[in-house]
């Protein structure tokens, strides 16, 4: 095998932040070798050397910190760190202060808000990983079995946090009827992209170096193939398939919402169209009421929130009189359709790590990613400006591409200010997040410690101190509203620190 020079950079070195860069605009050598698949790489705050970048995380695992995790050629890649540490905080930020701030929330239907991008960002950042994690396999089957072994335990742990088990902040109550436990959510969307970009990148790869463009190209020609054969796939479902009418029961979580012209429990959705995205006679949903079963998907979904269906719209409300008769329907977000055009964003992810192991130089590596992130950003709103609406229920193919066009292009900005400038102080936070995102998702994200503090309260339950630090809060600042961000920013603050000081004890929390 024919190799171009190997050229070290490294962007600061030690925490004194001396930047030396040694610039190679060329292409570097991929190699096949150590298996590559293991758990995420522990460094300091320290810019990295070209083989450090490479040892970033894998998909999140519970392991305690062992003397081999401070070598100093196996480095994370900071930047993605504090990438999925952002995140964390991101879906904090719109599930805790949506409320108050609907235009924050997710979209109703078509569009695109803030609390959108926290998904494709997820999956992207698991595409990346990917690309590093196996970019050196050296038995095949083994790796496999061990991105099988990640999978389902991604997915029973989904299942465990949104299937219904927990009923979030302000329930006391817990427990699931087995007939009617929700099989999809966000871990499990997550484990399905995990899935389909790990077993691509350790069977689909071909064994060619990688010394120019096109040798790129032919090295991941197959990983291409296949995101465009499930994009293929989904469009030809999502417009071809006929969706006849259906019905469906009331669920008891909605019996509250109903108005005149609701008073059966059983609702009938009146369809009999090809190609419709509206809530009511979409494939995505039609899939998911014949796989899955209507009482297994999402009770609350987020077209609840349209005008049709709410008059607070663009939040929840009551029903209006003339609401249609699919607005108390069941739809899964995170269906299976859906998923499978997410995965897509894996892949996405899985071509911006290939860039950052093949080449070599961490301008070029900034130009190539911008350029294509925006190209996916334009191709985006050229779609919808064709007729494609952007719809994260959907997950539409206009969607995808906005969203991970913007996923590329943070990823962007965080690498160049964190890991080429080396201004990590300022990221401190979000990268400890990052290192711990997991447990922090659980804990924060799924209510699990909100609600366990809400088990002990004075009297009444809505005196405990989640709540009544709310309401302090919202007292102090004479507006709910702003009461409730700044409480919001301050839990954030919170669990930054519970993921700092479980840093400095050296416990990570992975599967």
């Amino acid at each position: 095998m024919k190799s171009l020079p190997f050229t070290k950079e490294w962007g600061c070195v030690g925490i004194s932040g001396i930047v030396n860069v040694w610039r190679n605009w060329g292409w570097g050598m991929s190699a096949v070798g150590d298996s590559g698949e293991g758990a995420p790489l522990l460094g300091e705050i320290v810019c990295l050397s070209l083989e450090e970048e490479e040892s970033t995380a894998a998909p999140a695992a519970v392991s305690k910190h062992t003397d081999s995790d401070s070598d100093p050629k196996q480095r994370r890649l900071v930047s993605l760190d504090v990438f999925r540490g952002l995140t964390i905080a991101l879906m904090i930020l719109v599930d805790d202060a949506g409320k108050a701030f609907p235009s924050i929330n997710h979209s109703p239907w078509f569009g695109v808000t803030l609390a959108d991008f926290v998904m494709p960002f997820f999956l992207f950042i698991v595409g990346v990983s990917a690309s590093l994690v196996f970019k050196r396999v050296s038995s095949k089957p083994q790796a496999t079995k061990k991105v099988l072994l990640r999978t389902v335990k991604l997915f029973i742990l989904g299942v465990f946090l949104q299937g219904g088990y927990f009923h979030g902040r302000g329930n006391l109550s817990y427990g699931v009827d087995i007939a009617k436990i929700r099989w999809m959510g966000v871990l499990q969307r997550i484990s399905i992209g995990y899935l389909f970009s790990s077993i691509l990148e350790i069977w689909f790869t071909n064994d060619y170096p990688v010394d120019s463009s096109k040798a790129f190209v032919r090295r991941y020609y197959f990983q291409a193939m296949a995101g465009i054969l499930i994009g293929l796939s989904y469009l030809i479902l999502l417009y071809g398939l006929y969706v006849p009418d259906w019905f469906f029961e009331i669920s008891s979580l909605n019996m509250e919402s109903s108005v005149s012209g609701y008073g059966l429990r059983t609702q009938t959705v009146n369809c009999g169209v090809r190609g419709s995205l509206e809530p009511p006679c979409n494939v995505v949903g039609l899939i998911d009421r014949l796989l899955l079963g209507e009482k297994h998907l999402y009770q609350r979904p987020v077209y609840r929130r349209t005008k049709e269906c709410s008059v607070n719209s663009p939040d929840y409300g009551p029903l209006p009189s003339n609401a249609p008769g699919w607005c108390l329907a069941p739809f899964d977000p995170e269906g299976i359709l859906s998923s499978l055009m997410a995965a897509i964003t894996c892949l996405v992810g899985l071509h911006f790590g290939h860039i950052l192991v093949h080449v070599k130089d961490h301008m070029q590596r900034v130009i190539f990613w911008s350029i294509f992130s925006v190209f996916l950003t334009l191709a985006g709103y050229v779609l919808e400006l064709a007729g494609v609406p952007l719809s994260k229920p959907l997950y539409t193919l206009s969607y995808m591409f906005v969203t991970a066009g913007v996923s590329g292009l943070l990823l962007v900005v965080l690498y160049y200010i964190v890991d080429v400038k080396c201004f990590q102080k300022a990221m401190i936070l979000f990268q400890w997040m990052g290192m711990n995102a997991l447990i922090l998702y659980a804990l924060a994200a799924c209510d699990l410690f909100s609600g366990a503090l809400q088990g002990f309260y004075w009297y009444s339950p809505e005196n405990n101190l989640v709540d009544i630090t709310e309401r302090f809060i919202q007292a102090a600042f004479n507006s709910k509203k702003w009461g409730t961000l700044v409480f919001v920013m301050l839990e954030i603050l919170f669990w930054g620190l519970v993921a700092g000081f479980l840093h400095a004890k050296k416990v990570y929390i992975k599967l």
